[in-house]
């Protein structure tokens, strides 16, 4: 079964940093000012890049896109384990 957004739970944002976390405990981090999602409050260690249009404004909703699609892909990765 594949993640949703549903099942991400919004934590805040706390200096600009937004939080998300699943019911197993993964967190995930994003700041307007990153590229990527990332799996500390520092930006530092970078879990996935986020894509969008070049010249485009990232946004909050891309960003929930890139965590499911990175939680997606591990649960593809641990199927196949």
């Amino acid at each position: 079964m594949a993640y949703q957004a549903k099942d991400l739970n919004y934590r805040g944002e706390n200096c600009g940093v937004h939080n998300w976390i699943t019911d197993g405990g993964q967190s995930f981090y994003w700041h307007p000012d990153w590229l990527h999602i990332a799996e500390d409050e520092t930006g530092l260690y970078g879990k996935q890049e986020i894509e969008v249009e070049q010249g485009g404004e990232v946004t909050k909703g891309h960003a929930v896109h890139t965590i499911l699609k990175k939680l997606n892909e591990l649960l593809k990765g641990s199927d196949h384990a």
